[in-house]
């Protein structure tokens, strides 16, 4: 055999093999993409904007907003049971360090270096502020309306036991 027909051979055996080797890679791709998809359907607001198709309170404000819950706590960098008031604080320290400054520095021959200010990630700040405010709000709302729904199955309970004992009499 002469040297350049086994190069030759060579080559197109590699080739073969490198493409056996993609076509397995992209079957495993497509067949792990669909379990992720899969998976994060079931995920509700965990799984993202894009996702919020359920008609919960949680969902309407995740696709109103554009922003789910646990976006909004890791822009914020807050947990889950912190108080409104810890929010606020974080908030405010992350809108004043991203904020242009009031006035440009004077400066005297060097030019001065501008302090890091971004209008976007200010912007992400406050939707990130927002939605959980819209979240603890809505919150409070079920709650009152499950005392309130509580309150009324109570008050007929006690009128149907009232009627009945004097029917009774």
């Amino acid at each position: 055999m002469s040297s350049p027909r086994v190069i030759v051979q060579i080559a197109i055996e590699g080739a073969k093999i490198l493409g056996k080797a993609f076509a397995a890679a992209g079957r495993q791709a497509a067949q792990s993409g669909c379990k992720v998809s899969t998976s994060r359907r079931a995920g509700g607001d965990i799984a993202g904007v894009g996702n919020a198709t359920s008609g919960s309170a949680t969902d309407r404000l995740t696709r109103e907003l554009r922003m789910t819950v646990d976006e909004a706590r890791l822009i914020l960098n807050t947990k889950k049971e912190d108080p409104m008031e810890k929010i606020s604080q974080h908030y405010e320290h992350l809108f004043k360090a991203n904020s242009p400054p009031a006035a440009p520095p004077k400066t005297t021959g060097k030019q001065a270096v501008s302090p890091f200010h971004s209008i976007y990630l200010q912007s992400k700040v406050f939707r990130a502020r927002e939605r959980l405010e819209a979240e603890s709000s809505s919150h409070k709302l079920s709650s009152r309306r499950r005392r309130r729904a509580a309150a009324a199955s109570s008050i007929i309970l006690v009128d149907i036991v009232v009627n009945a004992a004097s029917i009774a009499w």
